[in-house]
């Protein structure tokens, strides 16, 4: 018994392995191995295992002794672990044979079978690996799981395969950019001594990594790079490296715009500014494009977003074979953090959870903290050893370095690069350094850490040190120091000059965008056809449940097939999981690609999409709509298991923003959920096209209905995203009106698939929120009908009652979501249906005005008007709609002193309640209340 458990046990991974395996967008980056040792070398480090154990001591707790410090403030204990004589090595003067203990040759070939023995004395083999592991750069690898990467850093570091030392143009290039930094940050402080403008002043080996990186990158021949920064530094790497314009930072600055007139955007702050520049190097001045995406204040809340944009990039590699598919060659995604942010934000866990994930991955990201510490001592502001720390969850080797030594920090991420090329997965850099004056420029940090900062005022910076050593080694004389600082000041006064004459310019409509117009422009599309011929329709329902021959499905989903293959026939009764299939099927055949992505999509949360079909013999998966539809586009199922809500939301929206092609979709497994993204929420999606004129096409779709599930299975909490809407509040016809996003609430299967077309119809892209169905999934009274799809047919932002009652009703029931059919019975049980007409609002945001008074002037005979939610009366949309509905009564239908009554729930501070018989007593209630009088 106990070993057949154990068979069952080790045979689950390779099945689970096999899952999702065959699935559009599945890929894996190939491994690397790395060699293994010979049997002369295994045999040597049996017979030498006590210096083996050294050695691997020292790989192993070096970091902990290693000077890496720039202020020497950190206490640092003797580890005894890195003392030899704890493992029996006593005399310096023993040679030891250290053929396959310690790496010494560049060549791996050279150090195998062919070299059985190389003899070194203890007191080498000491001052060897202190030399590498107890210097200026520490690091932490001996606890990656992969045997590969363990050998390739040991390999890598000790037979110093990397130059230890780099010519004069490499360090007269790190000067510069040292050099120019401080004098940046000097005529900024000159200039705008006011201003908050979060500079390098102690942070500045910041520039040159980042110069090493993108060199590597650029001779490697990635061609782009997604690039995330905070605050720190941003405006020195902006107009330094990335060739912003100086000029209009300084307009900026002064209160000027970023951003041309007549567009409706508001822009954003100076800490938060972009580029997207082509930089060269090497003699071959090979190319690389570096793109620095905007961001908001929020620490990390961009790291997601980065993420889902290199990936994006990167989406035609996708459509190759498996084998072919090189994710990284191309595209990298780098980040830069605080060391505050990096550890106490949890998007950070989220994001590197994603990072190395199938359907998530860009091919390695090289992570870069600029470690600084400000007055808060590191005892107090995390409980690890290192803010880097948390990289472990996912095996991350982590290099930390001296930042007062920038030749180091270069080389360290020379070793980081080389590393993301082997093997393709999340590198990360530690940078520790110091702020000179603290948070801001404006802040005295000598109130609450004189001491650190009585030895920061005290000290040179690091440009200067740096200086100092290039003139002792000749590379640099005082004189061309002077040059090159005077030379910038002068570029920059230049610039300040021209502040005048600056007209701001805008690049948000080109490259991949340039199909696209402003949503406002005279050629926007505002209603597109999203109608669809009835014979495509058939053909993409019909190929969205074709199993394969030979394939073993499970049985329960013979019952799905049957009852979309007769929907299909009869050209009724379609429900919503065949509507959506039908919107992503004919999307497909146009060439527009779908990814959708939440906690397991491919079946769906109510196990109502089943656009993934499972083997029930090996796990081995299907997407009908990619294997029988034979269309240009693909359908992306990316289940994200681990449920990080705020990270694959962030991912989905940077994916927008790399493809208006691509229909990218976020699910929440319910509605509720959707608040562990709510930062990205608002930072983002439903401010980014005012801040920094990007468009997105993403689509959150956000189960949502009272259902007696309780407080947090019941609420998409739609009254927040009409919250962010900038939505009217009276009708006029204004064409300089720019919806920031659109709300919708459907009740029908036809208009979740029109909106899900629209997204890709227009030639604009917008957000879309959709507070989706539950137990409408499956609701005979809301299916669809074929003929509700097909050519002529559109979105309704409002559905009049489909009963013949617009001159008998005295009562209107404005209503949105799924109480519409509670209702509906509720008023056919009574008799009711001439008496009262029941109004949908499908879309709340913008507001339908014209729609809704058309609708409205038809019920001739109404006289008492009602506005119906299921949700509390502090919660839905009441608050929402309640002035405008007001207004369209009074000012459009002319409808004199009317009043709108609101029935509902009373005010509460749950979304539902969780006793099944108080849901059941006032949902009851709600039902009663809309016939009172009858």
């Amino acid at each position: 018994m106990h070993s057949l458990r154990r068979l069952r046990l080790q045979r689950k991974p390779s099945l689970r392995r096999l899952y999702h395996d065959e699935s559009f967008g599945y890929r894996k980056p190939r491994p690397f191995v790395f060699p293994d040792y010979t049997p002369s070398q295994l045999e040597n480090r049996a017979h030498n295992a006590a210096l083996l154990r050294y050695v691997d001591s020292v790989r192993t707790h070096g970091h902990r002794a290693a000077r890496i410090d720039p202020l020497d403030l950190i206490h640092r204990k003797e580890v005894a672990a890195l003392d030899p004589s704890r493992y029996g090595l006593t005399d310096e003067s023993k040679k030891y044979n250290v053929n396959g203990i310690i790496w010494t040759h560049p060549s791996v070939e050279s150090q195998g079978e062919n070299m059985t023995e190389e003899w070194w004395t203890l007191g080498e083999i000491v001052r060897h690996l202190r030399s590498i592991y107890v210097n200026r750069i520490a690091y932490e690898y001996m606890h990656s799981p992969s045997k590969s990467e363990r050998l390739w850093f040991s390999h890598r570091l000790e037979s110093k395969s990397t130059p230890t030392t780099l010519d004069a143009d490499t360090k007269k290039r790190i000067h510069g950019l040292l050099a120019r930094s401080e004098v940046f940050d000097n005529f900024m402080q000159v200039k705008f001594p006011n201003l908050k403008r979060y500079g390098l002043e102690g942070g500045e080996s910041m520039l040159p990594a980042l110069d090493s990186l993108f060199s590597s990158a650029a001779q490697a021949d990635v061609s782009h790079i997604v690039l995330a920064m905070p605050h720190r530094g941003r405006l020195n790497l902006l107009t330094d490296l990335l060739n912003y314009n100086p000029t209009a930072l300084f307009h900026k600055v002064g209160g000027g715009a970023e951003i041309p007139e007549g567009l409706g955007a508001e822009g954003d702050v100076i800490s938060h500014l972009v580029s997207s520049t082509v930089l060269n190097y090497g003699s071959d001045n090979q190319a690389v494009k570096v793109s620095l995406l905007p961001n908001p204040s929020h620490l990390e809340a961009v790291a997601g977003v980065t993420l889902g944009k290199a990936r994006a990039k990167q989406y035609s590699l996708l459509k190759t074979s498996a084998d072919d598919c090189k994710l990284g060659d191309r595209v990298m995604c780098v980040q830069l953090h605080g060391d505050a942010s990096f550890t106490g934000q949890g998007v950070v866990m989220e994001s590197l959870g994603l990072s190395n994930l199938p359907h998530f991955t860009s091919g390695g990201t090289v992570h870069l903290v600029v470690d600084i510490g400000y007055t808060t001592p590191a005892s107090q502001a995390r409980s690890s050893l290192y803010c880097s720390d948390v990289g472990k969850m996912i095996n991350t080797p982590v290099l930390h370095v001296n930042g007062d030594y920038p030749e180091d920090v270069v080389k360290a991420m020379e070793v980081a690069f080389q590393y993301r090329q082997y093997f393709r997965k999340v590198m990360l850099l530690d940078v520790l350094n110091f702020c000179h004056s603290f948070h801001n420029e404006l802040d005295l940090p000598n109130l609450t850490s004189p001491l650190m900062y009585d030895k920061i005022q005290s000290r040179l910076s690091v440009p200067q040190l740096y200086e100092q050593k290039l003139v002792t080694e000749q590379t640099l004389t005082t004189e061309d120091i002077a040059n090159v600082r005077e030379q910038h000041k002068s570029n920059l006064n230049d610039k300040l000059d021209k502040v005048p004459s600056y007209v701001p310019s805008a690049s948000m409509l080109k490259e991949q965008w340039a199909g696209m117009v402003w949503p406002i422009s005279k050629g926007a599309v505002q209603s597109p056809d999203t109608s669809v011929d009835k014979d495509i329709l058939i053909r993409v329902g019909k190929a969205s449940v074709q199993v394969p021959q030979g394939f073993e499905i499970h049985p329960k989903l013979q019952r799905h097939i049957k009852s979309r293959l007769a929907s299909l026939a009869s050209g009724k009764g379609l429900d919503w999981a065949t509507a959506e299939a039908l919107a992503f099927g004919s999307l497909l055949l146009e060439g527009y690609d779908v990814r959708i992505s939440g906690q397991d999509v491919g079946r769906g949360t109510f196990s109502q999409r089943h656009a993934m079909l499972v083997n029930q013999k090996d796990e081995n998966t299907v997407v009908p709509l990619n294997d029988e539809l034979s269309a240009p586009g693909k359908l992306e199922l990316a289940n994200s298991i681990s449920v990080p809500e705020h990270s694959d939301l962030q991912f989905e929206y940077g994916a927008s923003w790399e493809r208006p092609d691509l229909l990218p979709i976020w699910e929440a497994q319910f509605g509720d959920f959707f608040n562990g993204a709510q930062i990205i929420i608002d930072t983002f999606i439903s401010s980014s096209e005012s801040k920094w004129l990007k468009q997105s096409g993403i689509v959150m779709l956000l189960p949502h209905g009272l259902d007696g599930a309780g407080p947090e299975h019941s609420s998409s909490r739609i009254e927040r995203m009409l919250q962010l809407s900038n939505d009217r509040y009276t009708y006029e016809e204004d064409p300089s009106f720019n919806i920031n996003m659109h709300v919708v609430f459907p009740t029908t299967p036809a208009q979740y698939f029109h909106l899900l077309r629209r997204q890709m119809k227009r030639n604009y892209r917008k957000p879309l929120i959709v507070a989706g169905p539950k137990g409408l999934l499956r609701l005979s009274p809301a299916a669809s009908s074929l003929s509700d799809l097909e050519t002529g047919t559109s979105f309704r932002s409002v559905l009049a009652d489909p009963y013949d009652n617009a001159s008998t009703a005295s009562r209107v029931i404005i209503l949105s979501g799924k109480i519409y059919y509670d209702l509906l019975k509720e008023r056919q049980a009574r008799g009711l249906d001439a008496n009262i007409a029941l109004v949908r609002l499908e879309e709340l945001s913008p507001f339908p005005f014209a729609e809704l008074a058309t609708v409205l002037e038809g019920y001739t005979s109404a006289r008492v008007f009602f506005y119906l939610q299921e949700e509390p009366r502090n919660q839905g949309a009441f608050g929402h709609v309640k002035e405008r509905i007001m207004w369209v009564l009074k000012e459009m239908v002319g409808a004199g002193d009317v009043e709108l009554v609101y029935k509902g729930r009373k005010e509460s501070p749950l979304p539902a309640p969780g006793i099944g018989k108080l849901y059941q007593a006032q949902q009851r209630t709600v039902l009663e209340s809309a016939f009172e009088g009858f």
